[in-house]
């Protein structure tokens, strides 16, 4: 259903104004939340995004994108947005009904921060902009729980540690099976579980983590990277990683973790057009997974695996990605490190950072990326160079995701 005709000139002519105001209004907007309903922060959001601002700057975003494409001749790319949004959402338990909360409190900081420029026809206008993108998200939503075959928001369950591997000095990966006998929820190559924590004063954060090993009922594998708390560049303070902290200094064979059913859509698709995967430090995790599944099931296709680290004592999952491309006919490993150490570059191993002006892609070549978002637009960038189309890029990011308002 398009905007009305009314609404989309009201958006077009008020989108420059709001647009600049956009992140004012997002930071507002979670102040006046948090505020009513402290435990969406202490239990639901980031705290440590929330503290440096990039909850807000994705918010902003992701509302500006969508209410630009709503003006546009574009509208139909809106549930592309939406989809990394909504499985997010569905790994967290949200409900129909939170968007009505979400809806007072962005509503009253677009009144605080724009003041008498918000006319009863401006309010309408954006009014019909968010109800539109809240009524796809909750669509997009129900289709994910009713797939799953849970009732909408009841996405939780127990499951235990039967095994924890050391991946490098700073990740470590946890075996988990079922505690009741049932089998575990089925998923594709890629996905990923929330996972929510009890900590020391009384929060409970959820972060989200790759499911690495191969789809099985009886057991699911994530692995957790350690994160120190560290200062940028520009002096940004960067807060240690609550959750993969935790997690790493404190749970072991016997523990018990909460958990969500598996979603996410960067999926492995299931033709055999070629595919590249591209990840750099922990964002391995998905393209482990992809790798284990291609590995298991014997596929022919062309694969091409491009990952950048830190060093090879910080690569995770380091030993296990070269077996798994080993085992693969038709498979090619490229490997950029920043410091080798005493090591010297032989064969597809660089020093230095990634770069892909020299890698073969075939036509027709899925991409599928993971790192930290300033990786994955640089790599996003190289592709468009190279005519790789942007439809057939494909990316995954465990944080506030500023890709839309990026591209």
């Amino acid at each position: 259903m398009s905007l009305s005709a009314a609404s989309t000139e009201v958006i077009r002519a008020t989108l420059p104004a709001v647009g600049a105001a956009i992140e004012d209004i997002t930071t507002l907007f979670y102040r006046k939340l948090f505020a009513a309903h402290p435990e969406l922060l202490r239990d639901l959001f980031n705290r440590g995004n929330q503290k440096q601002g990039e909850q807000q700057k994705a918010l902003a975003g992701s509302i500006a994108a969508f209410a630009t494409l709503q003006i546009g001749p574009d509208a139909d790319r809106s549930e592309e947005i939406l989809s990394r949004i909504a499985h997010k959402h569905a790994t967290l338990g949200i409900t129909a009904d939170q968007y009505e909360i979400v809806h007072k409190y962005l509503f009253e900081a677009i009144v605080e921060v724009l003041g008498d420029a918000v006319t009863p026809e401006v309010g309408a206008a954006w009014d019909e902009v968010y109800w539109k993108m809240a009524t796809m998200l909750i669509k997009i939503e129900s289709d994910l729980y009713a797939e799953a075959g849970v009732a909408a928001g009841k996405v939780w369950r127990t499951v235990a540690v039967s095994r924890r591997v050391l991946q490098s000095a700073e990740t470590v990966s946890f075996v988990l099976t079922s505690t009741d006998g049932e089998a575990l929820p089925s998923y594709r190559p890629g996905q990923y579980i929330s996972v929510s924590v009890p900590l020391p004063d009384g929060a409970n954060q959820i972060r989200q983590y790759s499911l690495v090993g191969t789809p099985s009922a009886t057991e699911w594998q994530i692995s957790v990277k350690a994160v120190p708390g560290s200062v940028a560049d520009d002096g940004t303070e960067i807060p240690a990683g609550e959750v993969s902290n935790f997690l790493y200094h404190n749970v072991f064979e016997g523990d018990t973790l909460s958990v969500s059913h598996p979603f996410g859509d960067l999926v492995l698709g299931e033709d055999q057009s070629p595919v590249l995967l591209v990840s750099a430090g922990i964002g391995c995790t998905p393209m482990i997974g992809m790798l284990n599944h291609l590995a298991d099931t014997d596929d022919r296709r062309r694969v091409s695996v491009l990952h950048a680290d830190r060093s090879p004592a910080q690569h995770a999952h380091r030993a296990e990605l070269s077996d798994l491309v080993e085992r693969l006919p038709s498979a090619v490993m490229h490997r950029w490190y920043e410091d080798l150490g005493a090591r010297e570059p032989a064969g597809t191993t660089y020093t230095g950072r990634a770069d892909l002006s020299t890698v073969e892609i075939e036509d027709g070549t899925k991409v599928y990326l993971c790192g930290p978002m300033p990786f994955m637009l640089s790599v996003r960038e190289s592709l468009l160079e190279r005519d790789v189309p942007a439809s057939s890029i494909h990316y995954e990011v465990f944080g506030p995701d500023s890709w839309a308002a990026a591209r």
